[in-house]
C-alpha cells in the first residue's frame, strides 16, 4: 500500500481509502465489518463515513467493528447535511455541528475523530461561525483534523482566507466528485489545491460503477448494482459514459488488469490527491480493487486515459450535493 500526505499536513493516509455509504444498506453488518477487518489487514488505513449514511447505521457498524483497532486506521467522519426537519438539523452552524460531532462519536465509539468534514456549504451559517466552531473542536482534542466537501473553488479559497486571517485551524482537504467521467475539478478546484496545499479525496471514482464495466445498457441495470438498487441513479447513465467505459476496458485488458483497477491508478496518479475513497459491498470487491495502489501507470496509458477522457472537463459535474 502507497501512502500519502493529507494536503500539506503531516497525516498521512493510505492512496485507496474505504468508503462506507453501503454499509447497513447494500452491505449488511456482518459484510460491512469483514470489509472493514479485510481492509485494515490490507494497509488501508483511511476509512470514510458520514453522519447520514445508511440513516447512522454505517457509523454504528464502524464503531463496532473498530473495537480494538481504532488506532489503526484514521476515520473522517461529515456533519452538514439534512439530519431531521426540525430547523436546526442541518448546516454548519455551532449548534448543528456541535452536536452531531457528540452524536457521531458515540456512534463510533472513540472520544475524538481524525478528519471532520463539512458535507457541503450551509448558505444560512457564516463561514466564521463554521471555522470557530471546527477549530474549537480541534482544540478540545475531539477533532484532529478538518475538511470540506462539495464546496466550490471560490468557497474553499474564501474559507482558507478566513483560517488564515484569524488564526483559525483550516481545511487540509476537499471532497469532490471527480473521476475519468468527471473531469471538472481540473478547471478550479485542483490549481487551488495545488496553490494552497489541500488534498483532494475524490468520490464516484468510478463513476458510481459506470466505470467498472459493469454497465453495458441505458436501460436495463444488473442486478444488485447500484441503479438496480437505486432507481434515481439511472439518469447518470448514457451513450457517451457508457462509451468511455468501454474504452477505458479495453485499455485496461491491454495492462491486464480491471477497469475498475486503471480508473483508480489514474486518479492515484494525478496532482493533489490525497487518498481515492471507494466503496464495497464484499470483501472480495475490495480486495480485487487493491492492485490499484500499487500499479504502476506508464506515460503512454496515462496519456491515452487523459485523451478519452478530456472532454469531461467540461460541462457539469457527474455529483454535488448542496443544500438548498
Amino acid at each position: 500500500m502507497k501512502y500519502y500526505r493529507l494536503g500539506s499536513s503531516g497525516l498521512k493516509v493510505s492512496a485507496l481509502g474505504l468508503g462506507t455509504n453501503s454499509f447497513g444498506g447494500r452491505a449488511d453488518e456482518q459484510t460491512s465489518t469483514a470489509i472493514i477487518h479485510t481492509a485494515i489487514e490490507n494497509g488501508i488505513t483511511f476509512i470514510d463515513t458520514a453522519n447520514i449514511y445508511t440513516h447512522t447505521e454505517s457509523e454504528r457498524i464502524i464503531g463496532q467493528a473498530l473495537e480494538g483497532k481504532r488506532h489503526e486506521v484514521v476515520l473522517a467522519t461529515k456533519a452538514g447535511l439534512v439530519r431531521g426537519e426540525g430547523p436546526n438539523q442541518k448546516g454548519s452552524s455551532r449548534y448543528h455541528l456541535m452536536q452531531e460531532l457528540e452524536n457521531s462519536l458515540k456512534r463510533l465509539r472513540t472520544d475524538y475523530v481524525d478528519l471532520y468534514q463539512i458535507h457541503t456549504i450551509d448558505p444560512e451559517t457564516p463561514l466564521e461561525e463554521t471555522l470557530r466552531a471546527l477549530d474549537d473542536m480541534v482544540r478540545s482534542g475531539k477533532v484532529r483534523y478538518i475538511g470540506a466537501s462539495n464546496y466550490a473553488a471560490w468557497e474553499l479559497m474564501k474559507a482558507i482566507g478566513i483560517s488564515r486571517r484569524e488564526g483559525l485551524n483550516r481545511y487540509v482537504s476537499t471532497q469532490v466528485s471527480y473521476s475519468l467521467a468527471d473531469r471538472t475539478p481540473e478547471r478550479e478546484l485542483v490549481p487551488l489545491c495545488l496553490d494552497q496545499g489541500v488534498g483532494i479525496i475524490p468520490y464516484f471514482p468510478l463513476a458510481g460503477g459506470i466505470l467498472t464495466g459493469k454497465y453495458t445498457s441505458t436501460e436495463q441495470a444488473p442486478a444488485g448494482s447500484r441503479a438496480d438498487k437505486e432507481p434515481r441513479f439511472v439518469k447518470m447513465l448514457s451513450p457517451d459514459k457508457l462509451e468511455l467505459s468501454e474504452q477505458v476496458g479495453k485499455l485496461a485488458g491491454e495492462l491486464g488488469v480491471t477497469s475498475s483497477v486503471l480508473s483508480l491508478t489514474w486518479l492515484m496518479h494525478k496532482p493533489t490527491v490525497s487518498s481515492v475513497i471507494v466503496g464495497a459491498t464484499s470483501a472480495k470487491q475490495l480486495t480485487d480493487n487493491l492492485q490499484s495502489a500499487t500499479l504502476d501507470l506508464d506515460e503512454a496509458s496515462f496519456a491515452a486515459l487523459e485523451n478519452i477522457s478530456d472532454k469531461y472537463r467540461n460541462g457539469e459535474p457527474f455529483a454535488v450535493y448542496r443544500l438548498s
